[in-house]
């Protein structure tokens, strides 16, 4: 079960494939600046996260007009994350948790998805400007999306 509510969000640094090269994503750069939505996905180039990326894409300006980044984390190579973004024109950042350290302390561990292996479980967490958590979702399959309506009412009581 995900962490809860009013946990402080474990930091991590993940590396991500921009057009400069590989890049390191830290949840703590954005302490004290902005709120972060982090949404854990199984994985890239699959449906479902296809849909949730580009529907969150597509409404990108609703989460900075909350003050917030939005970050997507798979356990996918950031190559493999940075194909899949220019296919699919997904603009926000990608992160690669490749040795899986990121989604078991977030407690988003999906086990033997479709018998291939363990991934991250489909999930959303909204973490304020202090690192703590002050919304934590996962969801019940893979093929459910969070419930994005409540993600920005949170960040909304946030600003």
């Amino acid at each position: 079960m995900a962490i809860p509510v009013g946990t402080k969000a474990p930091d991590f640094s993940l590396k991500s494939k921009q057009a400069s090269g590989l890049v390191d994503v830290k949840l703590s750069n954005n302490f004290g600046k902005k709120n972060t939505v982090l949404l854990f996905f199984p994985a890239a180039f699959t449906s479902v996260c296809t849909k949730e990326l580009c529907d969150i894409t597509a409404g990108l300006n609703a989460y900075s007009g909350l003050n917030a980044e939005v970050i997507g984390i798979s356990i996918d190579t950031p190559f493999a994350q940075e194909a899949w973004a220019q296919k699919e024109k997904i603009q926000i950042a990608l992160a690669s948790d490749l040795n899986k350290e990121v989604i078991k302390k977030y407690d988003v561990v999906f086990p033997m998805l479709a018998g291939i292996g363990d991934t991250a479980a489909r999930a959303a967490f909204v973490i304020d400007k202090n690192g703590v958590v002050q919304y934590s979702e996962q969801t019940p399959t893979p093929k459910d999306l969070p419930n994005f309506d409540k993600v920005k009412e949170v960040l909304g009581r946030l600003k």
